[in-house]
This record gives structure tokens, C-alpha cells and sequence, in this order.
């Protein structure tokens, strides 16, 4: 029987006993929480490898499908619109200067074949095993690759140097294209490009040659390409026959040019 006075507190558990009763609660809710793990973890594999990135695979399988779509769908739309010129041209009623001024405003717009002198520029990433030249620090991974503003880079000069024609990779620019880069994929127009990058101009080469020279962001450029091996290569064709652009045009805003 105790000597204890009515509500007196009990004396303190033995010094070796104290906390027993928490710690298993916490190895309880550890077991807990790692069987929850391992369910979360089932049911999201369904009984694939999660480790692996076999999701980014589809996807990059996805968006080159995507892109062979969509250059099928360029030819047939292509092959249409000739059929439907063909038409047109048998018995549309215009006068000879109509039809003067029409095939000018289809040469302005890019939709007609364009042949001339050309020169092409080819700009490529870095090799794999790059390493910086002497006086360089080494490189970064961004200093290894082509970026949007370096294919923008030559387009802008090439147009600035009297282009009347420019072709990207298989596709002619029109006024609506737009060259965009995700990491080091080119997207033009619905398409997907890996490097190496052609970019070809048809004009005066000599013109051509001196915009390139004459570019401040590529100059900046040529020092990567000396300093870590990114390719860099302009290369005279002779005579060059461009594809007319066979894709749509969605334009919200417009207006005539005289």
C-alpha cells in the first residue's frame, strides 16, 4: 500500500526504461512509412523499370512520328496547291501583267521556286570528347552546343547581306517562320531537326560572304568554334534551285504590300 498523499505525482520512470515506449512508436511509423513507399512505387511502375528513362524515349519517339506527319502532310499539300495552280493557270481570265505582278508577289512571299547562286553554312555541336583549347577555360555544357540565337545569328546576316531566298535544313523561311531551338533540337515550322544545321541562301556569294564576316554574333561564335570545336563551315554552291514553301499560312494581321 502506498504512503503516498492523495494527488502527489508518481516518481520518475528508472533512468534505463525512459523513452523505450516512443522509440518503438517511431520504428513503427518508419516500417509504416516505407510499406507505403513501396506501394506508391508499385503502382506507379505497373511493373516497368521507373529508373529508367523510357518515358522520355516515347515522347522523343512521339515528337519524331509527329514530324514525319507533318512533312507528309507538306508534300500532299504541296502536290494540291500545284494542281490547283495548274487549274487556275488554264483559263483565269488575267492579263498578262496581272499574271506578272502575281508571280513577283509568289517570288516576295517565298511560295515559288527560287534558283540562283547560293552559298551554304553549316554550323554542327561540339565532339563529344571536346576539350578547350589552350588559353581557354574548359568548357560548359551550353558552350558545347548550337543555340537558337547562333542559328537566328546566321539567318539575320545572310538576309542582311541581299538574300532572295533562304532555306533551312529541307524547308524555304517565309516571313512567318520562326527558327526555335529546344535544348539542341531545331523546331521549324512544325518539325524537328537534329545538328548538324545547313543553312542555305541563294544571292550575290560575295555579298553573302561579306554579312558574315561582318556579323558581331558571329564573330562571337567563331571563338567558340576555336575554342572548343564547334563546327563552322561556308561552302559556295554554285547554282541553287530552293523549294517554294508548300506549308500553310495563318496570318491575323495583314495588309498588302504595293
Amino acid at each position: 500500500m502506498s504512503n503516498s498523499a492523495p494527488g502527489a505525482r508518481a516518481p520518475d520512470a528508472p533512468a534505463g526504461r525512459r523513452g523505450v515506449r516512443p522509440v518503438r512508436l517511431l520504428t513503427l511509423a518508419v516500417f509504416g512509412l516505407a510499406g507505403l513507399l513501396f506501394v506508391t512505387s508499385f503502382n506507379t511502375a505497373k511493373g516497368t523499370d521507373i529508373r529508367t528513362d523510357t518515358s522520355l524515349l516515347k515522347l522523343s519517339d512521339l515528337i519524331q512520328e509527329r514530324s514525319a506527319k507533318n512533312a507528309e502532310l507538306d508534300r500532299d499539300d504541296a502536290a494540291v496547291r500545284r494542281d490547283v495552280d495548274a487549274l487556275a493557270g488554264r483559263d483565269d481570265g488575267s492579263t498578262a501583267a496581272e499574271d506578272a505582278h502575281l508571280r513577283a508577289l509568289e517570288d516576295r512571299a517565298g511560295t515559288r521556286t527560287l534558283t540562283g547562286d547560293a552559298v551554304t553554312v553549316t554550323l554542327d555541336d561540339a565532339p563529344p570528347d571536346a576539350t578547350a583549347a589552350p588559353g581557354y577555360p574548359e568548357p560548359q555544357p551550353n558552350d558545347l552546343v548550337i543555340h537558337q540565337q547562333d542559328l537566328q545569328a546566321v539567318v539575320n546576316a545572310l538576309w542582311n547581306g541581299g538574300a532572295r531566298g533562304i532555306r533551312v535544313m529541307d524547308q524555304r523561311l517565309i516571313a512567318t517562320s520562326a527558327v526555335r531551338c529546344v535544348g539542341n533540337t531545331l523546331i521549324l515550322q512544325g518539325r524537328v531537326y537534329s545538328p548538324p544545321y545547313r543553312i542555305t541562301a541563294v544571292g550575290d556569294p560575295a555579298k553573302l560572304h561579306k554579312a558574315l564576316d561582318a556579323a558581331p554574333s558571329i564573330r562571337n561564335y567563331l571563338l567558340y568554334v576555336q575554342a572548343y570545336g564547334l563546327g563552322w563551315r561556308v561552302h559556295d554552291d554554285g547554282s541553287t534551285t530552293l523549294p517554294g514553301y508548300a506549308g500553310t499560312t495563318d496570318l491575323h494581321y495583314a495588309q498588302p504590300v504595293e
